[in-house]
């Protein structure tokens, strides 16, 4: 990313974490470090559509593009309307979707329709912000929409290594610690 381009997403970051903090859950955008260990995840070659959760100013979601993943196969779902018209401007033929995530299964449909094919899910929902219930309920459309065996990555400020609210849901196959980050973050790796 050019160095204006970086200083409009890190512009457009802090301006977002002003108005919705709880939303945001962060201090800082991801770091590369971070968003490369979460992509490291995706299977090269895949042909099927990845799902990205809160990709924010797109750290993650590039990291996807850098590791192979074509635009047109990510389907994003971004609460902040500038924040996903940021990421539209930057990645003009994936398919952003402004909206809640935590609709998941209806979006899903909307833009795939009743047969969609969800390799994986890759996560930067602040979950630890919401109610237990609400991430019970993405938990459980997540694994909906996932095949035998899909995974979702999932990364939190809680390198405590506790298990989420959602783990219940899923087998974890991996935990990495990201201290290159600011906090430092942890990678968890959920199976269905």
């Amino acid at each position: 990313m050019s160095l204006p381009a970086k200083r409009s997403s890190t512009a457009l970051f802090l301006k977002e974490l002003l108005n919705r903090p709880r939303q945001v859950g962060a201090v800082l955008p991801s770091s590369r470090k971070l968003a490369r260990a979460m992509a490291k995840w995706l299977p090269v070659g895949t042909t099927d559509h990845v799902l990205e959760l809160g990709p924010g100013t797109g750290v993650v979601t590039e990291a996807l593009f850098q590791r192979g993943l074509r635009q047109e196969q990510l389907i994003a779902i971004e609460m902040s309307a500038q924040m996903a018209d940021h990421l539209r401007a930057r990645f003009p033929r994936a398919n952003i979707v402004t909206g809640d995530a935590f609709r998941l299964d209806e979006i899903v449909r909307e833009q795939l329709g009743p047969h969609a094919r969800i390799a994986m899910v890759f996560s930067s929902l602040p979950l630890l912000n919401f109610e237990p219930s609400a991430a019970d309920s993405l938990a459980r459309q997540i694994k909906a929409i996932l095949p035998p065996k899909g995974k979702m990555v999932q990364f939190s400020y809680n390198v405590a290594n506790k298990q989420p609210k959602a783990a219940a849901h899923f087998e974890v196959v991996a935990s990495d610690l990201i201290w290159l980050n600011v906090p430092p973050a942890r990678v968890m790796v959920y199976q269905k």
